[in-house]
């Protein structure tokens, strides 16, 4: 098994969840990546959302909102993502940026367009009620 080690920001508002999709690809992702050589969860989170969505994290209001296991779309049988997600405010306005192509509020029923561990993310946010 090969494991990919990514984090990801949970941005819920108005019972969507923030997702993007980058050029080339099919599938919706909540917003993060994998970290550079050194970074702590925090500076990985706040640099992929600056990269992707153009958004400046509020660093004070990070909170872990669960961590999340599944199949990496597109890596191969053995490889599977762990996710760990945050939650948190940002200042600034919402822009497909890097490798973005579109960025979009994303409901329950857009579920099976999310990559696999998303769709546990997905789940409990429609579990909690957050996601319409």
């Amino acid at each position: 098994m090969r494991l990919i080690d990514t984090v990801a920001w949970v941005c819920v508002e108005d019972g969507r969840i923030l997702g993007t999709r980058s050029r080339g690809r099919t599938l919706f992702y909540i917003p993060g990546g994998k970290r550079e050589t050194g970074e702590s969860d925090l500076e990985t989170l706040v640099r992929e959302v600056r990269e992707e969505v153009g958004v400046e994290l509020l660093v004070d209001t990070v909170e872990p909102a669960g961590v999340y296991e599944a199949e990496a779309d597109g890596h191969g049988a053995d490889a599977v993502v762990r996710m760990a997600c945050y939650t948190a405010r940002h200042r600034g306005a919402l822009r497909a940026g890097g490798e973005i192509e579109e960025v979009a509020w994303l409901t329950y029923a857009d579920r099976d367009r999310t990559a696999p561990v998303d769709r546990a993310v997905f789940d409990d946010l429609r579990d909690t009620g957050l996601l319409a």
